[in-house]
């Protein structure tokens, strides 16, 4: 059976899937949402019913994402998650110049929604390496050490440096730069295999609307083709 627009898959196995996930689509079911999720196209198209997703991208996010086969190769995969045992990668186009060439971000947020007082706010902590700075966008590389809800888009937020295409946790209107969508990539995840624990790494190229944004700028091209290509 095929599909329009299938899904990529670029690993699997016995206990895996790795997808390259489409920005647009929504890692897991939303408790209101009428359009199909990721897990439910890709078993779909495999023509199964056991590939569990064992963490979440933003619906506009893309890159890579682990699925696993069956519940116990999924509880596995998430306990390593939860041991920060797990190392993602991931590219961001932010606003405006940023001038230190790596450190580190440290702040307490509140979830998805972080105007909600009521909730409990939990650290979180990215790295971030500058790849690329002009007067008004940056390319940074981003390796989140916790794994909070929307983590890099609200201490972006917070930081001065809101994702380029931003929509959800700043005003569009008030940066001159546009992206359809925020500007966030899933580059890269390093796990232990739930089975052979062999340690293994997989990597998805930019997008192509990440690319075509970067087109008129030659530099960042170089700079990227050199990082994430």
């Amino acid at each position: 059976m095929t599909h329009k627009n299938p899904i990529q898959i670029i690993y699997e196995d016995d206990a895996l899937i790795i997808v390259n996930k489409r920005s647009g689509i929504l890692s897991v079911p939303a408790p209101d949402a009428k359009e199909k999720d990721l897990g439910f196209l890709l078993n779909r198209q495999m023509q199964r019913d056991n590939a569990l997703p064992c963490h979440r991208l933003d619906k506009e996010t893309s890159g890579v994402i682990v699925f696993a086969k069956g519940r116990n190769n999924q509880q596995i995969i998430m306990d390593q998650f939860r041991q920060r045992k797990i190392k993602k990668t991931y590219i961001a186009f932010v606003h405006g110049c940023i001038k230190r060439a790596k450190g580190v971000i440290k702040s307490n947020i509140q979830g998805a929604w972080p105007y909600r007082r009521c909730q409990m706010s939990k650290l979180a902590v990215t790295n971030f390496k500058l790849i690329f700075s002009s007067d008004d966008f940056s390319v940074m590389r981003l390796e989140p050490v916790t794994g909070r809800t929307n983590q890099i888009r609200i201490q972006f937020r917070d930081y001065g440096h809101p994702l380029v295409g931003e929509r959800r946790f700043v005003y569009a209107k008030d940066w001159p730069v546009k992206f359809k969508r925020a500007a966030l990539h899933s580059y890269s995840i390093e796990i232990n295999h739930p089975q052979s624990q062999e340690r293994m790494k997989f990597c998805t190229p930019m997008p192509e609307d990440m690319k075509c944004f970067l087109k008129t700028h030659e530099i960042a091209n170089i700079l990227i083709n050199q990082f994430f290509l």
